[in-house]
């Protein structure tokens, strides 16, 4: 590969610069494996390079790891706790980070299950996903999140895996919204990595290496794919954090979007008059705001996209 680097053209040296890593692996049969998440992972801890850290080594800007559904281990998972999951694809996992203390843990629980009941859907269930914090640096670790993964069941009356999967993004957003509006931010908040009946992502405030090593899950030959997309961050416009690791739900971006505030502000003045066959008036309400405040441009990016394919648009348009 021939490097450019002497003024060319429009090319200016002065403005070359690192950004985040990307990288994504795949069967092109789509035949799950767990060599598929190995790969991914080995991919991932090859982009150390273009990911950050802070003056302590061992806390990452971030990194993370989107895999499919990985049914049969969950499914084996569960069963350990008494919890029996329906067949893959009639229910949703929400990879949830909950606050460190008990008490404003448990309040959010409880928001979880009003929410949850308001949108008519049931919980099957909680699961805590096993960390190995050793190694990971102090700075990291004094904002880690409870990790846990939330379990919901697709009511018998839907038969569309989309019109599910629409139903927990509803339920994610007001679920979110809630939490919110009803704990002080400085005390508790919730995020999830994702939230889905097709995907599952397993992030955090981890340089490449750590990953694999953090989340034993991922070390588990029980867990399969058929693809792996994998994300190193180099945090540029916002500072590092668990929840602005990437993957998002949808995207694992690379860059910078220069014109965020005029389409964040284009998106809030349309937002109360969207219209859509796929979501009720009460969703929508429910929706609404699409993109979170205090949010990297990326993770607005990953909400709009995220509203847009399940209105119907595909993603490569």
């Amino acid at each position: 590969m021939r490097i450019v680097s002497q003024e060319q053209g429009l090319y200016r040296p002065e403005f070359e610069h690192d950004a985040c890593g990307t990288g994504f692996t795949a069967h092109i049969k789509g035949r799950k494996s767990h060599q598929i998440i190995r790969d991914a992972l080995t991919m991932l801890e090859n982009m150390e390079h273009r990911g950050a850290c802070g003056c302590e080594r061992t806390t990452g800007d971030g990194a993370g790891i989107m895999i499919q559904m990985p049914h049969e281990f969950l499914y084996a998972e569960c069963l350990k706790m008494g919890i029996r999951l329906p067949d893959a694809g009639k229910y949703g996992v929400g990879m949830v980070f909950f606050p460190k203390e008990p008490r404003w843990r448990e309040e959010c629980r409880e928001i979880i299950q009003r929410c949850a009941e308001k949108a008519g859907l049931e919980i099957l269930g909680y699961r805590k996903v096993p960390v190995r914090p050793d190694g990971i640096g102090e700075t990291a670790l004094s904002v880690e999140p409870e990790i846990e993964q939330l379990f919901i069941a697709c009511p018998y009356h839907i038969s569309d895996p989309e019109e599910f999967e629409r139903k927990l993004f509803v339920l994610r957003n007001y679920i979110t919204k809630t939490v919110r509006c009803s704990i002080p931010k400085e005390k508790a908040e919730i995020y999830f990595a994702s939230f889905s009946h097709k995907t599952i992502v397993y992030k955090g405030q981890l340089t490449t290496y750590q990953v694999g090593h953090y989340y034993p899950d991922l070390r588990d030959e029980r867990m399969v794919s058929a693809f792996g997309l994998i994300h190193s961050r180099f945090a540029t416009n916002t500072f590092p954090s668990w929840k602005l690791a990437h993957p998002f739900r949808f995207i694992a971006h690379n860059g910078e979007i220069n014109t965020l505030k005029g389409n964040l502000n284009w998106l809030r003045a349309g937002e109360s008059s969207f219209l859509t066959k796929y979501f009720t008036k009460e969703e929508m309400e429910m929706l609404s705001p699409i993109v979170d405040e205090g949010q990297s441009d990326s993770a607005c990016l990953d909400n709009v996209v995220e509203l847009l394919n399940l209105t119907g648009r595909s993603l490569p348009t």
